[in-house]
C-alpha cells in the first residue's frame, strides 16, 4: 500500500513539474518606434499581446484578429485558446472612420510580419504561424493572406502562412469599406478590397467557418460558400466550409474548437509529406 501510495505521489509530482507554464507579453508595437512619433492614434491601436509558452521550442503561432465591423473593439486573446501549447498573438489596429482603406489591412500585415520575424525568439517556429480572426477580423486575415501585395512589402510571401482560418469574414468587399466609398451596405461589390477578387490555387490551406445560413447577418454564409467554389475552381486543393448550426453570427465559441483541430491537421500533414 505505501509502495502504490509512493508511486502515485511521485506521478502526480512528475505531472505537476512538467505542466506547461505561459506568459503574456503586451502592447508590442509591430511597426518599426519611428512610424508612432506624432501619430497618437496609432500608438493607441496598433499594438499586439503575445501569449506564449514558456521554456518551450517549435510551437505553433494563432495570429487572432478581433472583429467590430472595422469601426471597433479591440485586441483579445480569446481563453479558450490558453492553454493548448500554442502561441497567440492578439493585435490591434487602426478604425474606420479615423483611418480608411488600406489602412487596417496594412496593419494586419505589418503585425503579421511581425509575427514571422519574432516568434523564433520566443521559441516558436516561423514555418507554423496560422492566421484568425472573427468577422471583420477574419476578412483581414484573408486578404493578407491572399492578396499578397500587403506582406511582401515586409519582404515576407503569403504563402509561407501555415493556414488560414477565418471566423465568419466578409469575402466580398467589406461593408465599411463600401460605405467609404458611398456604396450602400446591401450592394455587393467585388474589387480590390474583397478575397474574392483574390482567390488562387497557390495559397496556403483555407478554412472558412460560419454561422448557419439562416441566422448569420447578411449573405454571410453564401459569401462564404461563393468564396469556397471559386477557391476550389481555381486550382486550390485545401479549401472547406464548415457551417456551425444554431449559432448565427455570434459563433466564435463554438468555432474555437475547429479553430484547434484544423491547426492540428495542417501540423500533421506537414509531418506526412516529409
Amino acid at each position: 500500500m505505501k509502495k502504490a501510495l509512493a508511486l502515485l505521489l511521485f506521478v502526480s509530482t512528475l505531472a505537476f513539474a512538467q505542466k506547461t507554464e505561459y506568459d503574456t507579453k503586451t502592447n508590442i508595437r509591430y511597426y518599426p518606434d519611428a512610424d508612432y512619433k506624432n501619430d497618437a492614434y496609432k500608438a493607441e491601436r496598433c499594438v499586439l499581446d503575445i501569449y506564449y509558452p514558456k521554456n518551450t521550442k517549435g510551437f505553433a503561432t494563432i495570429v487572432w484578429f478581433h472583429g467590430g465591423g472595422i469601426t471597433g473593439g479591440s485586441k483579445e486573446i480569446p481563453q479558450y485558446l490558453k492553454d493548448k501549447g500554442y502561441c497567440v498573438i492578439g493585435v490591434g489596429y487602426r478604425l474606420n472612420p479615423k483611418v480608411t482603406a488600406p489602412a487596417y489591412i496594412e496593419d494586419a500585415a505589418a503585425a503579421i510580419a511581425w509575427a514571422f520575424n519574432n516568434v523564433a525568439s520566443y521559441g516558436g517556429d516561423a514555418g507554423q504561424v496560422f492566421i484568425s480572426g472573427h468577422s471583420a477580423g477574419g476578412y483581414l486575415a484573408l486578404m493578407v493572406g491572399l492578396d499578397k501585395k500587403y506582406l511582401a512589402k515586409h519582404n515576407i510571401d503569403a504563402n509561407k502562412i501555415a493556414g488560414l482560418i477565418p471566423f465568419s469574414p466578409q469575402c466580398i468587399t467589406h461593408f465599411t469599406i463600401r460605405k467609404e466609398k458611398g456604396i450602400p451596405e446591401k450592394q455587393p461589390t467585388i474589387d480590390e478590397y474583397a478575397p474574392l477578387f483574390h482567390v488562387r490555387a497557390d495559397a496556403p490551406p483555407l478554412l472558412l467557418i460560419t454561422g448557419n445560413r439562416e441566422l448569420e447577418m447578411l449573405g454571410r454564409y453564401e459569401e462564404n460558400a461563393y468564396m469556397e467554389r471559386m477557391m476550389k475552381l481555381s486550382g486550390h486543393k485545401d479549401t472547406r466550409l464548415f457551417e456551425i448550426d444554431g449559432y448565427g453570427h455570434d459563433m466564435v465559441y463554438p468555432a474555437l474548437p475547429l479553430l484547434v483541430n484544423e491547426i492540428k491537421r495542417v501540423l500533421e500533414s506537414k509531418k506526412d509529406a516529409k
